[in-house]
């Protein structure tokens, strides 16, 4: 399939640098059962590789399943967005503020600024929760 700026297949078949190419093995259903069994919770693939090179297996770079690491901080933030109405009232300010009939009173600027001061503390907590420094300031 060509489409004007890229050929598909060329860009499927291009070799990915520094990647292995992936290696498949059939086994039976006992086999696996077998595997399943001795691996005792451990990533099947993890404990075939120990299994094969013992200790001269290359240790791999692991991501964590969970990053959260404050349940609280993120309960309170979902907690927060359950309770309020924000997601509704910014779509009702940015719909004021479109059509030029959003008044700017003291009141308005008050709510305003209370709802920027609610966004930033749940941003804060989401951070907090992610164990990310809540106090950099963001990338652009």
């Amino acid at each position: 399939m060509k489409h004007p700026k890229n050929d598909f297949n060329d860009l499927a078949n291009k070799k990915i640098e520094n990647k292995p190419v992936p290696f498949s093995l059939r086994l039976s259903f006992d086999e696996r059962g077998i595997l399943e069994h001795d691996a005792a919770g451990k990533a099947l693939g993890a404990y075939i590789r120990d299994r094969l090179f013992g200790d001269d297996v290359t240790p791999r770079t692991v991501r964590g399943k969970a990053p959260v690491k404050d349940h609280a901080a993120l309960g309170r933030v979902l907690g927060a967005l359950g309770a309020s109405r924000l997601s509704a009232n910014l779509n009702q300010l940015a719909k004021a503020v479109n059509t030029g009939s959003l008044p700017v009173t003291p009141e308005t600027e008050e709510d305003l600024r209370r709802a920027c001061a609610a966004v930033i503390a749940m941003r804060e907590d989401i951070l907090n929760a992610l164990g990310r420094d809540s106090n950099r300031s963001p990338k652009p």
